[in-house]
């Protein structure tokens, strides 16, 4: 760090001498797994310049429907540069997902029927997807279990691993299971996320006991982080959010799907009705966003996990338990570190927001926001509210007081926050 960069952190963030040490030790440190990063991003990068030349994109598909949307050349064009992106047959690319949960429910609602299983493999999902699924506690808003919907649970091993043997004796035992779910993030959990050759691994298990089954992979935040992805391995259907990795932090908002035709276009059915699908739906002039968002992911989203490698680093050094360490293979961009001190998690967080380009003199707290059963703290100060490829922070106020870390549009930016977050600790 040259001098003049260390003078202006300490006039301007009070950034002490402790942790601008810290700082020279783990950006030394993390050379090496910024040099792999960087190959992967160069890879997912000729990935998707090949499909949009492979789909012709021009400046004509940067439309502006309105109404049906019916004709939009735009929305359908994108819908097949993701296919080719996922090497599927089929994606549904939409701005009116207004959150990944919300794409993800489309593709359990579309593709489960009533007396159905849905059987998950990796522990308990995402808090967000509780009311989806009916295990919150209420059960009465439009769940699966109120739509008839069964649901079987099969925790990880101790090791954080998927239960080869559990899974087999659910699927053997139980005839009425037509959705496997696996969640590739860690969610708020204290574990690695799945590499997706470690889902790979899980699918050729799953088909060689039920070819019948579907298998759905969540892929929130794990788009671009390796160079395959889980429809790579056998997954039939993915979902996940365009304010995420793959909008690349243009894109304002919205979901994705990708996978097997039918089952995308069972999906669409729920997105919108039955027989319409993904026929309608205007696009309201943000097709150009869509595109370029795409187009700057794959170095976006590998930005976010040099912000990762760097927090896992200097966190560990200045005394936290982290995971992933900063020297692990990673499959998402999330970093989760370990306060075991509700305080210290909380000012983390308001450092994190002190170190945002919006809203930077707000300070987050602790509130009941919609969806999750603990109070959860939110830093997330955001050109596009909500983005968490853009640097946030957000934790349940529970013990043992883990925060997780995500997101940086640009890695110079990750680390300041980062920094400006550690001093805040006190």
């Amino acid at each position: 760090m040259f001098d003049i960069t260390k003078e202006f952190l300490r006039k301007s963030y009070n950034i002490n001498e402790n942790t601008l040490s810290l700082y020279e030790k783990a950006i030394e440190d993390v050379k090496e797994q910024f040099a792999m990063y960087d190959k992967i991003r160069e890879y997912n990068q000729l990935k998707v310049l090949n499909a949009l030349q492979e789909e012709r994109i021009s400046d004509n598909h940067f439309t502006n429907s309105s109404g049906y949307g019916y004709g939009d050349i735009g929305r359908d064009a994108l819908d097949k540069v993701y296919a080719r992106v996922f090497n599927t047959e089929s994606a549904l690319v939409r701005p009116h997902f207004v959150n990944g949960t919300h794409a993800i429910g489309a593709a359990l609602f579309g593709n489960l029927r009533p007396n159905d299983t849905l059987l998950t493999v990796s522990g308990k999902p995402y808090d967000t997807l509780h009311n989806i699924i009916g295990i919150s506690g209420n059960e009465n808003i439009g769940s699966l279990k109120e739509y008839g919907v069964n649901y079987t649970q099969i925790d990880l091993t101790s090791a954080g691993k998927f239960d080869f043997d559990a899974i087999g004796k659910a699927l053997k035992e139980d005839s009425k299971v037509k959705v496997v779910h696996m969640q590739r993030s860690t969610g708020y959990g204290w574990r690695n996320s799945f590499a997706v050759s470690e889902l790979g691994e899980a699918i050729k298990f799953v088909k060689s006991i039920r070819n019948d089954v579907i298998v759905f992979v969540d892929n929130c935040y794990g788009e671009f982080i390796d160079t395959i992805e889980p429809t790579d391995v056998g997954a039939d259907i993915i979902a996940g959010s365009l304010i995420k990795n793959i909008g690349g932090g243009i894109a304002p908002t919205g979901g994705y799907i990708a996978g097997k035709s039918e089952y995308v276009e069972q999906a669409a059915f729920r997105l919108t009705i039955p027989g319409i699908g993904g026929e309608c739906g205007s696009t309201f002039g943000v097709m150009r966003q869509l595109f370029q968002g795409l187009f700057l992911a794959p170095h976006v989203a590998i930005e976010a996990v040099k912000g990762a490698v760097f927090c896992a680093r200097i966190m560990e050094l200045a005394g936290y338990e982290v995971l992933p360490k900063f020297n692990e293979k990673r499959s998402d961009i999330i970093q989760a570190i370990k306060f075991n001190n509700a305080e210290k998690l909380i000012n983390f967080c308001k450092g994190i927001q002190k170190g945002s380009p919006i809203d930077s003199f707000v300070e987050c707290e602790p509130w009941d926001m919609p969806g999750y059963n603990d109070q959860v703290i939110m830093a997330a100060g955001a050109f596009i509210q909500g983005s968490s490829i853009e640097l946030s922070a957000d934790a349940p106020i529970r013990e043992p007081y883990i925060a997780y870390l995500q997101g940086g549009l640009t890695f110079d930016h990750a680390k300041i926050g980062i920094l400006i977050a550690l001093s805040n600790i006190g």
